[in-house]
């Protein structure tokens, strides 16, 4: 665990000003692997050919796949598709997801989720 630097005696420390961003995809693989952790969550997003290839044509894939942010300096609204393991209730999940991803999303980045819609895009059979 990382510690705080301690202060030399007799030196004043002025705070330091600056501004922080987070980009929404940051905040996207939070929520990906807050969500992914949830029990009865099969996955997230769609594997859909279209959004592979697109993936594939620009060199580059998106960790937050089947998560959508838009993110202000305080507050995010978060749009997840996810699929399911049949046999969980879809409420449940669903609330137990928000919870989740609310909460790291906080913990992580300070930012309050002020929205979370979740749509549930399929059921997968358990493994």
């Amino acid at each position: 665990m990382k510690t705080k630097p301690e202060k030399p005696m007799g030196v004043e420390i002025t705070p330091i000003k600056g501004g922080l961003s987070i980009d929404d995809d940051v905040i996207g693989s939070i929520a990906a692997m807050a969500a992914a952790n949830v029990e009865g969550v099969a996955s997230l997003g769609t594997s859909s050919f279209k959004k592979v290839l697109v993936e594939k044509v620009k060199m580059t894939q998106r960790k937050s796949r089947g998560i959508e942010v838009e993110a202000g300096l305080k507050e995010a609204i978060l749009d997840i598709d996810l699929k399911i393991f049949y046999g969980y209730s879809i409420p449940n999940i669903v609330r137990d997801v928000r919870f989740s991803v609310a909460t790291k999303i906080l913990e992580l980045t300070g930012l309050n989720a002020k929205e979370i819609n979740i749509y549930v895009i399929g059921v997968d059979l358990k493994k």
